[in-house]
């Protein structure tokens, strides 16, 4: 029963979003979704392609590869705490390095959005554009991130650090000597990071259309919210 009525609440608020909606030309609301999706992606890629964009932020830090976690700890508890750091940060910097490649991509993804499109993401979820993105731009960044990476990660010698490093566990019998790909590791890690801030800047568009300083932006979605 409760299903049930969820359900046409659900179809009672969606029935209300599309005439709202109605209200609104098919330019208006392309060009107001556009416009939002640019601002909120712009954005994301703004506050993560900077120095500790992603180290500074504990909602996409990247840690250490699971291979390396109960080595982690030890070192810590010997005193050799700062090689783990050492590697992290590195890590970090570089998925803080490829992240802005995702800015042309994403507005080529926003151009190329078709009406349908556009409706059905501003009646859809509140991260209905970042799956948009997902689903538009996922392998074109992951093609342009991982030379980024890769690059990032040969400059420093990361992949000698995270050998070296590896090693001492290897020696304390806590991880495998097979290494994981750590470039593949980073790309991946800076792709989830970077979904996180849009989806997280769509939701503030979303729910506070006013503070996005767009009159098409606030007109758009701020017939969805009456």
């Amino acid at each position: 029963m409760l299903i049930r009525i969820v359900a046409i609440i659900l179809a009672v608020f969606t029935s209300i979003a599309a005439a709202q909606l109605d209200k609104i030309t098919n330019q208006d609301a392309v060009s107001g979704l556009k416009a939002a999706l640019e601002k909120g992606a712009g954005v994301a890629v703004d506050l993560l392609g900077k120095t500790d964009g992603f180290y500074g932020n504990n909602a996409v830090k990247i840690p250490l590869p699971d291979s390396l976690k109960k080595t982690q700890k030890l070192m810590r508890g010997i005193g050799m705490g700062k090689h783990a750091d050492e590697l992290e940060l590195r890590l970090n910097r570089a998925a803080e390095a490829a992240v802005p490649e995702a800015k042309k991509l994403f507005v080529d993804s926003i151009r190329k959005m078709s009406v349908q499109d556009a409706k059905g993401i501003l009646t859809g979820g509140q991260t209905s554009g970042t799956e948009y993105f997902k689903r538009s731009t996922t392998d074109q960044l992951r093609a342009r991130f991982l030379p980024v990476v890769k690059k990032a990660t040969a400059k420093v010698k990361l992949a000698e650090k995270y050998n070296q490093y590896a090693e001492k566990g290897v020696r304390l019998g806590l991880v495998k000597k097979e290494q994981a790909n750590l470039d593949d590791y980073v790309t991946q890690k800076a792709l989830d990071g970077l979904f996180y801030m849009v989806a997280e800047e769509e939701k503030k568009i979303r729910q506070d259309p006013v503070k996005a300083g767009s009159d098409i932006i606030r007109k758009v979605f701020g017939a969805l919210k009456k």
